[in-house]
């Protein structure tokens, strides 16, 4: 589970001022982080299928979420993949 300094600290990376926390750029940094640590997760607990259902529902969540910010703001797209270092 991701702490809440590790959330504040990818909403900041992201976050157009400090109380944007609900923007979907805000929600893919978290759920970018979120992702990660389950991934690292699912490395070590090849075998744990309830966290990789998870892990693609949240995979599907924030693909969801960045076709959203795409359809709004194509620049903002491009640069929210930039700096998260997601896979277009």
């Amino acid at each position: 589970m991701i702490t809440s300094e590790e959330k504040a600290a990818a909403v900041k990376r992201v976050a157009a001022n400090s109380k944007d926390t609900g923007s979907a750029s805000a929600q893919v940094a978290i759920l970018s982080e979120r992702i990660k640590q389950l991934s690292d997760h699912l490395k070590v607990n090849q075998h744990d299928f309830m966290a990789r259902r998870g892990l693609l529902q949240m995979v599907g969540n924030r693909r969801r979420l960045l076709t959203y910010v795409a359809r709004k703001d194509s620049q903002k797209y491009l640069e929210l993949i930039k700096k998260l270092g997601i896979r277009r």
